[in-house]
């Protein structure tokens, strides 16, 4: 069984964000980092066309319970904000992501808008904005025609490969850095994705799992059979899935309109466990370990 260790709340200053925009209801546009002191964290946030830098307190590690459990937050001091100067998109940013490199640990952050523009830059341990590497790509029709969601992950085993999701033009786009490698397909609008991992022991880096509609579908970018597609898992007709994660041992994890969490096993891709009506309004967030956190699943 998992349980919280503290649970914070910060507020951003209205000098900083003064008017946010609305956004998708999947949007994924906050990212965060825990530092090594274990102290503060490190959290980065999209609003517009901009990304900003939240240097936030954790102090001690506490939890206080309210009725029935619910577990209170308590107030936290924002050390430093700041406005980051190195995503220059010209339309509203949709998705944001983080990815370690294991072998500097420096931090790679990227960003996409509505027209499927990636950024992505180079950050070092600390979160510092530092002129070490930046690289952009636009998709083939170079971002001509009407936004819409748009979403990214890196691939876990190797930062330089990235997977771009434009709803509106039902794509996904491979990237290694700035090179277009593949163009997936899905059936309906993708609103979710992840590489899989650690999947029954193998290197999963190749396979990417997709939501679109209602279905989940599973991805394979070294096969071009069926255009890569090697299993769709269907939900219940007219409920859209929103949000796919995926834990350390394989496991995947999607919600959506219905309210629902279920957890598939990918070695049969049956569900292990259904959290039914588990939240007041529609499952948007695509975070396993948040999910676990509440479900009291083993990992």
């Amino acid at each position: 069984m998992l349980e919280a260790k503290c649970l914070k709340k910060a507020v951003v200053p209205s000098t900083l964000i003064d008017d946010p925009s609305p956004g998708s209801i999947q949007c994924t546009r906050l990212a965060l980092r825990v530092c090594e002191d274990r102290r503060s964290c490190v959290v980065y946030i999209a609003s517009g066309p901009h990304i900003y830098k939240l240097h936030i307190a954790l102090g001690e590690s506490s939890v206080n319970e309210g009725k029935d459990s619910l577990l209170i937050p308590e107030h936290t001091e924002i050390i430093a904000s700041s406005l980051l100067n190195r995503c220059p998109h010209r339309s509203e940013i949709q998705s944001i992501a983080l990815a370690e490199v294991e072998s500097c640990g420096d931090v790679m952050l990227g960003s996409v808008d509505s027209y499927g523009h990636l950024i992505v830059s180079k950050l070092d341990a600390s979160g510092e904005d530092v002129d070490k590497l930046t690289y952009s790509a636009l998709p083939h029709d170079n971002g001509i025609g009407e936004g819409s969601w748009s979403g990214l992950c890196f691939c876990p085993n190797q930062w330089s490969t990235t997977a771009v999701a434009r709803s509106f033009c039902k794509t996904i786009d491979i990237y290694d850095q700035d090179m277009h490698i593949r163009t997936l397909r899905p059936l309906w609008y993708p609103t979710s994705l992840n590489f899989l991992q650690n999947v029954v022991k193998g290197d999963q880096s190749s396979t990417l799992a997709i939501t679109e509609g209602s279905q989940l579908s599973i991805w394979d970018l070294r096969m071009k059979e069926n255009g890569g597609c090697v299993r769709r898992v269907c939900g219940i007709p007219g409920d859209i899935f929103y949000a796919v994660s995926i834990s350390s041992n394989g496991n995947v994890a999607v919600g959506g309109a219905d309210r629902t969490v279920t957890i598939y096993d990918p070695r049969r891709w049956s569900a292990l466990s259904r959290w039914v009506h588990c939240s007041k309004y529609e499952v948007s967030f695509n975070n396993f370990f948040a999910l676990i956190s509440e479900f009291f699943l083993p990992v």
